[in-house]
């Protein structure tokens, strides 16, 4: 493996491990990618049956555009989760500006989720995805590679997306930040789930204090803030 591969092998695994420490796991049947650096169309996935908080480097294997294992296809070891496949190919595929994608299925994600307003800019973390979210309407487990299409159109030039019915998707530019967007994305379900709990008149900002706010989030050292936060996390893994 070259050097850039090997390196983001060991920053997935740690994703991988770190969402499970954050308790954003479904057993095995969500999962991470990462776009293998210098390569147009290889991906790394979990490898189908290993839990998050087992993730190694070598259990991450290399996935092509149709959802063929690079080292060995017909090697049982090399088996991904198709309905990941598809939804992670679809977003790696058109979107080149992304290394990482990340798909959960929290009790909270999953909440909000069915909710028709779907996420409400009623906390500073819902306020980092105003008007910057995409939504996608649920057609069933994602076997269908003809649904592709409609991810890829349903999340447009966002980093972040509720699956209908189904659970949280979001990305970034560097594992940092897919890391640090799913952390704020789940965090603001959780509140908004407590807060309609409540039973009482919600207090939304106006909506140019939300474009204010979101604006903010996406100052020009966004990438550096999130690098930070992400070695922060890290040293969780060290203990």
């Amino acid at each position: 493996m070259s050097d850039p591969e090997t390196a983001t092998r060991n920053e997935l695994a740690a994703l991988y491990r770190l969402v499970a420490h954050f308790r954003m796991t479904d057993l095995i049947d969500t999962h991470i990618s990462a776009r293998i650096p210098g390569t147009p169309d290889r991906f790394l996935i979990n490898r189908y049956g290993v839990l998050f908080h087992e993730v190694r480097p070598e259990d991450l294997v290399t996935i092509d555009p149709e959802g063929r294992a690079v080292h060995g296809p017909d090697d049982p070891s090399q088996q991904v989760n198709q309905a990941g496949f598809t939804i992670h190919s679809a977003i790696h595929m058109a979107r080149h500006d992304l290394a990482c994608v990340i798909h959960t299925h929290t009790a909270d994600g999953m909440a909000v989720a069915c909710q028709q307003d779907g996420l409400l800019p009623i906390t500073q973390h819902a306020l980092k995805f105003y008007d910057r979210l995409g939504y996608h309407a649920y057609e069933g487990i994602a076997l269908d590679l003809d649904e592709r299409a409609r991810l890829v159109a349903s999340m447009g030039q966002h980093r972040a997306m509720v699956l209908r019915n189904h659970g949280l998707l979001a990305a970034g530019r560097s594992i940092a930040e897919a890391f640090v967007n799913i952390y704020f994305l789940e965090r603001a379900c959780q509140a908004q789930v407590k807060a309609l709990t409540g039973n009482r008149p919600l207090s939304l900002p106006p909506p140019e204090v939300c474009e204010r706010t979101a604006r903010q989030f996406e100052r020009a050292d966004s990438l550096a803030h999130c690098e930070l936060a992400w070695r922060a996390a890290k040293r969780l893994l060290d203990q």
